[in-house]
């Protein structure tokens, strides 16, 4: 899970080259506007990284709570399907 560092919109933006030197250096900030989120500034794929462990995470559960059927004649199957 990424932590944030929560940053006002005045200050990232006075300060946007530090900001984004951080950001290649592995941190991410949450931009707020008078206390609202707005934003994240956060290095690239990190969105793709958390979304592609959560997928894995809820596919390890299904496998988990349906185990794999035995005997089961596949073959057969699609040649009933066929018919």
């Amino acid at each position: 899970m990424t932590t944030y560092v929560e940053v006002g919109t005045y200050d990232a933006k006075t300060h946007f080259p530090e900001y984004l030197r951080k950001v290649r250096a592995g941190m991410a900030f949450r931009i707020t506007n008078r206390g609202e989120y707005v934003a994240d500034l956060v290095p690239p794929g990190t969105r793709e990284k958390r979304d592609g462990a959560k997928a894995a995470g809820r596919m390890q559960q299904f496998i988990q709570a349906h185990p794999a059927i035995k005997d089961v004649d596949i073959k057969g199957l699609i040649e009933e399907g066929r018919d």
